[in-house]
């Protein structure tokens, strides 16, 4: 039986300082992997958004350099 609202909800988007919670890496480094196109981000304004799915391409683009099977 489903309760609404209690379902928790991952984020489509996060902002820069959501991502380096999510990835635990500093600001200036979420920054230089921007730049390097290392991780995408989409703007929405003046707002500079992570999507949830660039996180996880991210992490996937790690670990495929460490040589870790998925």
């Amino acid at each position: 039986m489903s309760h609404h609202g209690t379902e928790a909800v991952a984020p489509a988007f996060y902002r820069v300082a959501e991502a380096t919670t999510v990835l635990r890496l500093s600001r200036s480094v979420i920054y230089e992997l921007i730049r390097a196109g290392r991780l995408r981000t989409v703007t929405e304004g003046r707002t500079r958004l992570v999507p949830a799915s660039a996180i996880a391409d991210y992490v996937a683009l790690l670990e495929s350099e460490a040589g870790v099977e998925r």
